[in-house]
């Protein structure tokens, strides 16, 4: 058995589909099963550690994302038998030179240390720029043709989810990824501009990207993000202006499959900006 912590997110349903498409018991963990629309074939379960037994007993694998991981529930998935924990944490964390005061890398670096001192085997998952980050733009794409956003020129190498969510299936089906932080992007740079680009393109009419000033950006434009993060986001973005992004080729090593580009992923997606 396979749990899957937030599995109604963008990348934990992916994955509870494709472990119910080969067949795999999955547990799906989330708040609300009653609206998750997860597959009948996954155990729905809710999230909640006051019952730890409905949540880990069966499983031996685990994927988990660090704002949901603890000391406490680690302990619990360790003693109800959990051996391996599959994080989803952050490209913002590399080898060398890490930036530890920003708050995106304090939360997945605390997450990644929590699970190495837990004594369960972990691999840690560290994609960069999530192509789902364009859905910032889906109200102004739903109401018109210009879109306002920060840094047209920003390059990144954005992942589709469910590349991650092939990634994560590999590692928690297959041995040998024990100990080990695979680094995952997409396959081509692209810019805000160009990406604002593809979306048209995918919807069938012209869209236009009209730059705003980084000090003019709040939370209409970033509605989801946590006012005291703003500032360390924008400062991630600020950073990959006409700069050259990592790309990897991760996600066809441990799949077989390329990764997808943000291209396809403006196709898979064009019900979310209609």
């Amino acid at each position: 058995m396979i749990a899957v912590i937030g599995a109604t997110g963008n990348v934990g349903r992916a994955l509870v589909h494709r472990l119910v498409a080969a067949d795999r018991p999955v547990r799906a963990l989330t708040r609300d099963p009653e609206r998750a629309g997860l597959p009948a074939q996954a155990e729905t379960v809710r999230f909640q550690l006051d019952d730890p037994a409905t949540l880990f007993t069966g499983v031996t694998r685990l994927f988990a994302y660090a704002h949901a991981t603890s000391p406490d529930l680690l302990d619990t998935a360790r003693r109800a038998g959990v051996r391996h924990v599959v994080l989803l944490s952050s490209g913002i964390i590399k080898d060398s030179a890490d930036d530890e005061t920003h708050p995106i890398h304090i939360v997945h670096a605390t997450a990644e240390q929590q699970i190495r001192d837990s004594g369960l085997a972990w691999t840690f998952l560290r994609p960069n720029a999530f192509a789902g980050n364009a859905f910032q733009w889906a109200p102004q794409i739903r109401t018109g043709n210009t879109v306002r956003g920060v840094f047209a020129n920003g390059l990144t190498a954005p992942i589709h989810e469910d590349d991650i969510a092939a990634v994560a299936e590999r590692v928690l089906l297959d041995d040998g990824h024990e100990g080990t932080a695979h680094r995952l992007t997409g396959p081509e740079p692209i810019s805000n501009a160009e990406q604002i680009t593809a979306l048209g393109r995918a919807l069938g009419r012209p869209l236009d990207f009209v730059e705003v000033p980084p000090d003019q950006a709040g939370p209409d434009l970033f509605p989801h993000v946590p006012p005291h993060m703003l500032a360390g986001l924008l400062k991630i973005f600020a950073a990959t202006v006409d700069a050259t992004p990592e790309i990897t080729t991760t996600v066809e090593q441990l799949t077989g499959t390329p990764a997808r580009t943000f291209a396809t992923w403006a196709e898979d997606h064009t019900d979310d900006f209609r």
